[in-house]
């Protein structure tokens, strides 16, 4: 009986993402699973950390994060979107935007109630539910488009649902959803008194059209909490300074959950990030999403070329891609097959849906990797097979 582990737990895996991380190294497979850079973050970040920690920047910040990150943050979302945040009341700072999800959750989110999530989906969403004692609602969005249905969006609403999740640009699809997608989602958050939580880790790499900020759209502003991040703009994984954006009442709750779970973000390192958002001018960011572009397009036509069904993502550093028409194995003994065989090593697909026997073909693969990193992976990819 000592060693009874909570019923909660026991629908958990671990990570599939990570566990394809040592398949990698396993066989020595170049890992296109993870969503991590193998090129390096801007100098002027790693001086600025190297300088907080030299000038003793090394003990606890104020929980809710250090005043120079908070006031860039509030800098950002003005030029930006347009969107009055003040820093004092209305921004979180959290040990990555995983963290800052849980928060969210566990703050909002009562026991008995449900929480839409758009699926396919980022692993961690409906165990945060979870943990609530709520009920993750998934909505399969469909391939190869993945475009949100509003109808559909609209029958899985009921008097129990609180919130509604969404990821733009989207992690794993590549979406990044359109005006009318977005508005059908405020349009029933408005009607049913729903919060919106949206993750934006990925706003600044976007290739088609643009990012909405949810937010910003009329009578969102009181009921969108917004996740975002430093990790994926800067390139700095595992610095681990995630972001919230919600209204005074919502934030409230969020410090505190915060603050039990784990105190604060690395001090040096929110100060790096303050130093890179007050820095770093548009051209950067219109120049990673324009490096992002060039290697979308080395591994897309690579896939392709290799007998890969996948549309041309929109938006983050990921492609699903559909192996059905290349082998008769499931995504799991296919992404180690491809590991051990090929050399390159994917995200089986159904760790991306509710159940399983929905990506059940399909594979991710992340192009946030130097050209010459892809441009291995597709030389190996197109020998494998067969079109050299």
């Amino acid at each position: 009986m000592s060693q009874r582990t909570a019923t909660r737990t026991h629908t958990f895996t671990e990570s599939v993402i990570r566990d394809m991380t040592r398949v990698a190294r396993q066989y020595d497979a170049i890992n296109l699973a993870q969503g991590f850079p193998d090129f390096p973050a801007p100098q002027l970040l790693k001086d600025a950390a190297c300088r907080a920690i030299q000038e003793d920047v090394n003990q606890y910040a104020i929980t809710w994060g250090t005043p120079s990150l908070r006031s860039a943050l509030a800098r950002k979302y003005r030029e930006w979107y347009g969107l009055a945040v003040h820093p004092d009341s209305e921004i979180t700072v959290t040990c990555g935007a995983t963290e800052a999800m849980a928060v969210v959750m566990l703050a909002v989110v009562d026991p008995g109630e449900e929480v839409i999530v758009l699926e396919p989906f980022y692993e961690n969403y409906g165990p945060d539910a979870i943990l609530c004692d709520a009920s993750p609602i998934f909505l399969p969005l469909l391939p190869p488009d993945f475009r949100l249905d509003p109808a559909r969006l609209r029958s899985a609403v009921t008097p129990r649902t609180r919130a509604i999740v969404i990821n733009t640009p989207n992690n794993p699809t590549g979406r990044v959803f359109d005006p009318n997608e977005m508005a059908a989602v405020a349009e029933l958050c408005i009607e049913h008194d729903l919060l919106a939580i949206t993750d934006e880790i990925y706003e600044h790499i976007v290739f088609t059209g643009r990012h909405i900020p949810l937010a910003g759209m009329p009578g969102m502003r009181e009921r969108t909490i917004v996740i975002s991040g430093l990790s994926k703009t800067f390139s700095v994984t595992g610095w681990r300074v995630g972001t919230i954006v919600a209204p005074p009442v919502l934030t409230g709750a969020m410090r505190k959950v915060h603050d039990f779970l784990t105190v604060g973000a690395p001090a040096p390192l929110q100060e790096a990030c303050a130093a890179g958002l007050d820095s770093l001018g548009r051209d950067y960011y219109e120049g990673i999403a324009r490096d992002y572009r060039k290697r979308r397009d080395i591994l897309w036509r690579g896939l392709r070329d290799s007998g890969f069904g996948c549309t041309l993502p929109e938006g983050a550093y990921y492609i699903m891609a559909d192996f059905s028409a290349l082998s008769e194995l499931d995504d799991m003994a296919f992404s180690t097959y491809m590991a051990r065989e090929c050399g390159v090593a994917p995200v089986p697909g159904s760790s991306f849906y509710s159940r399983p026997e929905r990506g059940a073909k399909l594979v991710r693969f992340a192009f946030c990797k130097q050209a010459g990193t892809l441009e291995r992976a597709v030389e190996r990819l197109r020998s494998f097979f067969g079109n050299p």
